[in-house]
């Protein structure tokens, strides 16, 4: 049986009433099945929305980004290939899991492992302060090999987005476009460190959330 092609779709459209289901219809006119939606954030009179959308063999991605731009007041911010559905209580088993875990570092692996899929990122790191750099203590699956050799930002005191073009990012970091947000697990400097190869961009959201979740991590690791 031949797989069927999945993305997440993240779009921004105009908050009101009927553009959702407008947006339905433009997708189904190519073949784009949403299998789920999850509402990323909304703010003034807008909505950024994150769609898993299942596309028919051969339909290309662009041919989905031309049909949402159609509709006034919808622009796309990114497509990109996903697995699975969008489902918010993967946030409990990711807490559950890692409290799990026996030992710290099994604890922050189990985290670095299950953060991605939940957190919508491409790749997430574990690091800590060293007296010549930092040191990777923890990374999920599809880390980058190239690490970076300092993080000048830390020590951090809340999750926040980083400057992904700033020279400790590795070239090869930059020439993926990597999107890149932190969040501190604890006060001894271990930090969390979350990439997005192409993007998008962390929404304010998306950082908060990320908060959330390393600080119950870190209150699990005390």
């Amino acid at each position: 049986m031949v797989a069927v092609p999945s993305y997440l779709l993240r779009v921004e459209l105009e908050d009101r009433p009927g553009r959702l289901g407008a947006l339905a219809v433009a997708l189904g006119s190519v073949g784009a099945d949403i299998l789920s939606l999850d509402v990323v954030e909304r703010g003034a009179g807008f909505a950024i929305d994150d769609l898993v959308v299942e596309l028919p063999a051969g339909t290309m991605p662009d041919m989905v980004i031309t049909a949402a731009e159609m509709l006034p007041g919808v622009r796309v911010d990114t497509i990109r290939p996903h697995l699975g559905l969008l489902e918010a209580h993967r946030e409990l088993e990711l807490i559950d899991h890692t409290a799990a875990a026996r030992g710290r570092a099994a604890k922050l692996q189990a985290f670095a492992d299950e953060a991605p899929r939940v957190l919508r990122v491409g790749w997430c790191t574990v690091i800590r302060p060293t007296d010549s750099g930092v040191e990777r203590i923890a990374g999920s699956h599809g880390a980058p090999e190239t690490q970076a050799g300092n993080a000048p930002w830390l020590p951090l005191e809340r999750a926040t987005v980083l400057d992904a073009t700033a020279d400790w990012v590795p070239q090869v970091w930059r020439d993926l476009d990597t999107t890149l947000a932190a969040a501190p697990l604890g006060d001894d400097g271990t930090t969390v460190v979350l990439g997005r190869p192409g993007g998008p961009a962390f929404r304010p959201s998306e950082v908060a959330r990320l908060g959330y979740l390393t600080g119950i991590v870190a209150t699990i690791l005390r």
